[in-house]
């Protein structure tokens, strides 16, 4: 596994490195066809809450991606949330696959938390939606999200002759999505 440390207004340092490889490094025990790592920890100001410490993890495995986020008032308690938090989505991960025999048919192991766990119910599709493509560009994409009031936006971009997805982050920036066939 490949582990990727980064820092945004927050200097790594060699503890924090150390706790970080340390941590994250105990994962492949869980999920041992982990590719890639990558910890990105940094600082948030509000008014409110003053100095937020924000840890996110992204864990890439044979094509899937698992993310999660945390914040607290101490980089060391952000580090050890999320890992909480990918531990579960982990055991959450391999127990859907476990469901579907897929886990069973490769010989996987499921963590003992598994194995106690209750079955969750199936999520389903409710609503279906159907919408006329227009080509446009990102500003004109962006504008079209605002006056709708979504957070994210489906539409054909004119510039790359593909479907892209516009969304809003949490910090109110935009994100966009080009996906492409595997």
């Amino acid at each position: 596994m490949q582990l990727i440390i980064q820092g945004k207004n927050v200097e790594i340092t060699d503890r924090l490195r150390e706790y970080v490889e340390k941590k994250v490094g105990k994962l492949d025990r869980y999920l041992p066809t982990i590719d890639e790592a990558r910890m990105e920890l940094s600082t948030e100001h509000t008014r409110s809450a003053g100095a937020l410490q924000v840890a996110q993890l992204t864990v890439r495995n044979k094509g899937t991606i698992l993310r999660a986020e945390e914040k607290t008032s101490d980089i060391f308690t952000s580090i050890d949330a999320v890992l909480d938090k990918m531990y579960r989505q982990i055991a959450r991960y391999k127990g859907r696959r476990y469901r579907r025999g897929r886990a069973a048919a490769q010989g996987e192991a499921l963590p003992i938390e598994l194995e106690e766990e209750e079955e969750e119910e199936p999520r389903r599709i409710v609503r279906t939606k159907r919408f006329r493509l227009m080509p446009m560009d990102e500003e004109e994409a962006i504008e079209q999200m605002e006056l709708l009031g979504h957070d994210f936006f489906v539409f054909y971009n004119a510039s790359d002759g593909a479907i892209n997805v516009l969304y809003r982050r949490k910090n109110g920036d935009y994100g966009l999505i080009q996906p492409e066939l595997a």
